[in-house]
């Protein structure tokens, strides 16, 4: 009887030894699961001049599986080495926002119409470039859409013509092929000079030959 008891209580002392090695052995062989990182692929930002104002047009896609973002503010991030300013863009509604946003020192009036551009100042009631109101932005810069993760965007100011992205009636010079806008016509003027002498030329001939027959 003695014998059998102490026998059990043997048994027992192993069963208890060999079912924490047996856990151990399980966690050991445990593979923890790495959260999917997010990212903003498919979102973009391009420069677009409506009306002679600079507009930065926005699609901000976020790819977010396993909710690792901390929040859900867009803003747009802008350098250049020197200089830098953030513009806020808004809020993610199911991962998504797009929208425009004006470029950084461009204004407009309550109809659209441009009232102000980087790199511009008046002065005297004239309109004369400044390094000023964020006239380094039209310069080479780097730039970034930001929530978490952030994506590096190609951005850069549109070139400054008679009707984007400057104030107007600067008298930029026309492009080749715009004819004379100066006097309103499209003809050039060596062609109406030629032209002109060409009628000359034949009006004295017929009337030289009106002389001969008489």
């Amino acid at each position: 009887m003695l014998r059998n008891a102490i026998f059990a209580l043997g048994i027992a002392a192993a069963a208890v030894l060999v079912v924490p090695g047996a856990a151990q052995a399980a966690d050991d062989s445990y593979t923890p699961s790495t959260p999917t990182a997010p990212t903003l692929s498919g979102s973009a930002a391009f420069v677009e001049c409506v009306g002679n104002v600079p507009w930065i047009q926005f699609e901000v896609d976020a790819v977010d599986p396993d909710n690792q973002m901390s929040h859900q503010q867009v803003s747009l991030y802008m350098a250049n080495g020197a200089n830098s300013v953030e513009l806020q863009l808004g809020t993610l509604s199911n991962n998504h926002l797009s929208g425009r946003v004006l470029w950084p020192g461009a204004a407009t009036d309550g109809a659209g119409n441009g009232t102000a551009w980087p790199g511009w100042e008046q002065v005297n009631g004239e309109w004369v470039e400044t390094a000023g109101n964020f006239g380094w932005t039209r310069g080479n810069l780097t730039a970034e859409l930001r929530v978490n993760p952030s994506l590096s965007v190609p951005l850069s100011y549109p070139a400054a013509t008679s009707s984007c992205a400057q104030p107007a009636g600067l008298g930029l010079p026309l492009s080749a092929g715009s004819g004379l806008a100066a006097t309103g016509s499209t003809v050039p003027a060596i062609a109406l000079g030629v032209g002109g002498a060409a009628v000359l030329l034949g009006g004295a001939m017929v009337f030289k030959r009106r002389q001969h027959k008489h």
